[in-house]
């Protein structure tokens, strides 16, 4: 299957620095039409909408609605006939497995599986502590992420890539010189798990009722203190190295004796007694 036509999408907005980076490296050598949030809908997971407005934009469509919809309509719709999805470039990475469901950058390649179309769903890491979304990047810091889509949509259908995988999830490090490769050098690819470490938690202040809902990851990865094997996505990208994981859905099922077990004690079951009717007094309004 070669690739002709490419729908374009992300969860950071239409108008941003890291989408046009993807779009610059993709039209050289593609059709690529833009079906992409018209705002911000950052972490929104695979939230879908009955109706979304589209409006006309210069690089194709700007919808009003979420990465799902947007890959929906692309596909359902307005690009019916594209040959790969490519979401991103996410401003943040997109790492380990507790951050797959929540990630609209990922949401919207796990949609374009759904359709049976490949995709690829790209992210930069921003090295950093709390305030490390406040960055203004500039398109020469997504040199990294770009070039990796590139290549990959270049060469991985015709590799047969996705005979075995449905849709790969790529973070790439910041080209700064520092937490990755300045522009024009060369980020090795690692081929990747996510990473099974979950460091959520909350703290509640007494004095105002809020709960403050933190990823202690972050924190870690500033300092280079992750426990993560090698091969996991997020030692790559510590270590200066392009993540691609190559993921499949839907989510896996494995049948086992415990929940047969129930299953087949359950329906063994005699008929519980019927609920009360409710005109005689045991029920509500």
């Amino acid at each position: 299957m070669s690739v002709d036509r490419i729908l374009l999408t992300n969860d950071d907005g239409i108008e941003t620095v890291g989408f046009r980076a993807l779009y610059d490296a993709l039209t050289p050598a593609y059709d690529v039409v833009a079906v992409a949030p018209a705002a911000d809908q950052s972490a929104v997971g695979r939230s879908i909408s009955q109706d979304v407005v589209v409006h006309d934009h210069d690089l194709g469509y700007a919808v009003e609605g979420t990465p799902a919809d947007c890959v929906v309509a692309g596909l359902g719709e307005l690009v019916p006939n594209a040959d790969a999805v490519v979401s991103g470039c996410n401003k943040g990475a997109n790492l380990g497995e507790y951050v797959l469901g929540r990630s609209g950058t990922v949401s919207a390649a796990v949609e374009a599986a759904f359709f049976e179309v490949p995709a690829i769903a790209t992210s930069m890491y921003v090295p950093g502590g709390d305030d490390w979304w406040e960055l203004e990047p500039d398109p020469e810091h997504f040199a990294h992420a770009a070039a990796v889509t590139r290549y990959l949509v270049d060469h991985a259908i015709d590799a047969g890539v996705f005979d075995h995988a449905d849709y790969l999830n790529v973070n790439a490090p910041m080209a700064d010189g520092e937490s990755g490769p300045l522009p024009g050098e060369r980020a090795a690819i690692a081929v990747t798990e996510p990473s099974t470490l979950y460091e959520m938690d909350a703290e509640w202040d007494a004095d105002t009722g809020d709960i403050t809902l933190h990823d202690r990851i972050w924190d870690r990865m500033r300092t280079g203190d992750v426990p993560d094997p090698e091969g996991t996505d997020r030692r790559a990208i510590v270590e200066g190295r392009v993540s691609v994981s190559p993921l499949s859905v839907p989510h896996a099922s494995e049948h086992h004796e415990a929940l047969d077990g129930l299953a087949e004690a359950y329906s063994a079951e005699t008929d519980p007694e019927p609920v009360a009717d409710a005109g005689s007094g045991a029920g509500g309004d």
